[in-house]
């Protein structure tokens, strides 16, 4: 696992976005090979795909053949609705971007066989080749996309309920009510993530300052899904300053003396 350490959350996102354009550019995309990015939603992401946007924009690297697969969507909430993930990502990102509307793919929380709509993801996801690059976020209590603690590290796209903690946390794009937040999500699963030949973790701000530690310092445990990232070969966290108030001096300092004799966050961060 390589851990980068920005100053703040505007350099986190630029290294972030910079870093998954890079990505693509060497990938040198075609119609018929295109390169499959996973996609979180939340707020942790939103300076990402912003910047991206503005690669984009300006012609630095283009999503035209890019295929997309999002990590999670509520269940039961209509795709129109403010909050859903698909309102999100094409407010957010989609929208903004060269992306061919075909080549997007977000869970369907309103499918008349959720179950089977797991299902078809997880096969759709295979039919493209794989995941080459897993971008994520993580939540307080150090879940990943939905798979929330207690999850199996081997979990598969399915159902999830929702813990208390999440359901607070997300309150706050619903009024600050807690009983307009869907109960239930369709999340792909840690063993779907796990699956991709790259994830990149976004982790910023002293609430989630806990799970980074816990991610990078203690032992794979399923009570905080995202450490089983410590299992994957190419695992990029990037954090914030703020994250890193939890981590023993010793890590923190030999990830900053890594990357300062390895230049990489001014590398990444002048990239364009």
């Amino acid at each position: 696992m390589r851990v980068i350490i920005a100053k703040d959350y505007d350099e986190m996102s630029v290294w972030a976005a910079n870093y998954v354009a890079k990505r693509i550019l060497d990938f040198n995309p075609t119609a018929e090979h295109p390169f499959v990015l996973g996609c979180p939603t939340g707020s942790s992401p939103l300076g990402l795909y912003q910047h991206l946007v503005k690669l984009c924009q300006e012609g630095k690297v283009s999503f035209r053949n890019v295929v997309t697969f999002n990590m999670d969507e509520y269940v039961g909430l209509d795709v129109n609705h403010p909050e859903s993930y698909h309102s999100f990502m094409w407010n957010n990102f989609f929208n903004h971007i060269d992306i061919r509307k075909e080549n997007v793919h977000i869970l369907d929380g309103n499918a008349p066989d959720l179950l089977a709509e797991c299902a078809r993801y997880e096969e759709m996801i295979a039919q493209a080749g794989g995941v080459d690059l897993f971008m994520g976020g993580v939540g307080p209590d150090g879940h990943i996309a939905f798979n929330e603690p207690g999850s199996s590290l081997t979990s598969r796209t399915r159902i999830k309920t929702l813990t208390t903690n999440t359901i607070q946390a997300n309150c706050r794009f619903f009024d600050n009510d807690e009983s307009q937040v869907p109960k239930q999500a369709l999340t792909v699963g840690v063993g779907t993530v796990m699956d991709a030949r790259e994830v990149l973790i976004l982790c910023n701000g002293p609430k989630k300052a806990r799970a980074l530690h816990h991610m990078i310092e203690n032992g794979i445990n399923h009570m905080w899904t995202s450490s089983m990232l410590q299992m994957h070969q190419h695992a990029t966290v990037v954090c914030d300053e703020e994250a890193t108030v939890e981590l023993k001096i010793s890590t923190y300092q030999y990830f900053k003396d890594k990357q300062q004799i390895e230049g990489t966050v001014q590398r990444f961060r002048d990239l364009f």
